[in-house]
C-alpha cells in the first residue's frame, strides 16, 4: 500500500481506449511511470512489445515509460489513478479493485456518461464504492488524437478538494495541456456526458441535410437542455460556460473525429442503430447517455425534446421524420 504522496509519481490508468492511451501518453511526457490497464491481450502486448497501441491509436509511437498490463492487481500500487473505462463499465471495475485500493489514492474520473440501470453519475458510483478516496473529475473539448500528438488542448479539472485538484493538475499539465481548476464535480460531469446526446443529435441533423443553421439551432437549444439538468442536480451555471461545457459541447457537434457526432450523421442518413454502430472499436457514450438523461429528466421534471428525441430514435419508438416534425411543431414559447 501506498503512503500519502502528493508527489504523484507512480501513476495508472484503468483503461486503455483511445483517451486512456492519449492520458497516459500525456502523463509520462513529465517522466512519470505509467502503469495502463487494458481488458484486451492484443492491446497489452502491442504496447509492451512495441510501444504502440494499434487497437485505438495506430501510428502512434508511446513513450517507454508506459508499461501495460490486463490484471488489475498490477496497477493498484500508485499514487495516482486515472479511471478511464467506459461510464457503464465504472462500476464493475471500482467493484473488483475496491478491497486493495488504499483510501489515499486520487482517483480522477475521466469517463463521460451516467449509468442507465441507477441514473448515478460517474462521482456517485466511486462515493458509493471507495467513499475514502479523493475524487476528481477530468472534462472538456479534447480529442485523443489531438492530445497524443501535442496539439494545445484545455480540460476541466473539476475537485471538492482545491489542493488535491492543484496537486493533480501540477502533475499531468503540460504546455500542450492544461487543466483549468474548478470545485463543480457535478457541472463538470453533465456537460461531458449530456454533450455526447446533443451530439448524436447534431449529428443527424448533419445526415439529414438540414443545413448549418438548424445544427446551430440544435447545438444552442441543446446546451439550454444541458444547463437545466447541471442545475437541478446541484451543478454551477458558470461550469457549463466553460471547457467541460460549452467548450466540449462545440468540439463534439462539430467534428467527424467525434464518435458520437459520427453515429448521429449515419442515423441521419437512415442506417439502423446496428448498421450505424457496426465496425465501431470504441463506444459511443450517448447512446447509452441519451437513455439515462431522458428517465433523469423525467424523475426530475425537465423539459429535454432534443435528448428525448435522441432516445426515441435509438430505441426506434419514432421515425427521424416523425421527431424533426415534432419539434418544429412544439409551441413559440420565450427562449430560455
Amino acid at each position: 500500500m501506498k503512503e500519502d504522496n502528493k508527489n504523484y509519481r507512480e501513476i495508472s490508468v484503468i483503461g486503455a481506449g483511445a483517451w486512456g492511451t492519449a492520458l497516459a501518453e500525456v502523463i509520462s511526457r513529465k517522466g512519470n511511470k505509467v502503469s495502463l490497464w487494458a481488458r484486451e491481450n492484443d492491446v497489452v502486448n502491442s504496447i509492451n512489445t512495441s510501444n504502440t497501441n494499434d487497437l485505438y491509436l495506430p501510428n502512434i509511437k508511446l513513450s517507454e515509460l508506459i508499461s501495460a498490463h490486463n490484471d488489475l492487481s498490477n496497477v493498484l500500487e500508485c499514487d495516482l489513478m486515472l479511471m478511464v473505462t467506459p461510464a457503464q463499465f465504472m462500476r464493475s471495475v471500482l467493484d473488483n479493485i475496491k478491497d486493495n485500493l488504499h483510501e489515499t489514492i486520487p482517483i480522477v474520473l475521466c469517463s463521460k456518461g451516467i449509468e442507465t440501470k441507477t441514473l448515478n453519475l460517474m462521482s456517485e458510483i466511486a462515493e458509493a464504492i471507495i467513499p475514502n478516496n479523493p475524487l476528481a473529475i477530468l472534462s472538456g473539448p479534447s480529442f485523443a488524437i489531438d492530445v497524443v500528438n501535442n496539439k494545445p488542448t484545455a480540460v476541466t479539472l473539476a475537485c471538492k478538494d482545491p489542493d488535491v485538484g492543484k496537486n493533480i493538475a501540477d502533475r499531468i499539465s503540460l504546455p500542450t495541456f492544461r487543466p483549468y481548476l474548478s470545485e463543480d464535480v457535478i457541472g463538470a460531469q453533465v456537460g461531458g456526458a449530456t454533450k455526447n446526446v446533443i451530439a448524436i443529435a447534431a449529428g443527424v441533423v448533419e445526415g439529414q441535410n438540414l443545413g448549418e443553421s438548424a445544427r446551430a439551432a440544435t447545438i444552442t437549444r441543446g446546451y439550454s437542455e444541458i444547463n437545466r439538468l447541471a442545475i437541478a442536480l446541484g451543478g454551477q451555471e458558470e461550469t457549463l460556460s466553460g471547457l467541460s461545457g460549452m467548450g466540449d459541447l462545440l468540439l463534439t457537434c462539430n467534428s467527424v473525429t467525434s464518435r458520437n457526432f459520427s453515429l448521429g450523421i449515419k442515423l441521419g442518413q437512415g442506417l439502423s442503430t446496428e448498421e450505424a454502430t457496426n465496425n465501431l472499436s470504441s463506444v459511443a457514450e450517448g447512446m447509452y447517455s441519451a437513455k439515462a438523461i431522458d428517465k433523469l429528466s423525467n424523475k426530475l421534471g425537465i423539459e429535454m425534446p432534443i435528448t428525448n428525441a435522441v432516445k426515441d430514435l435509438i430505441d426506434k419508438n419514432r421515425s427521424i421524420d416523425e421527431i424533426v416534425d415534432n419539434l418544429l411543431s412544439r409551441p413559440i414559447k420565450k427562449e430560455k
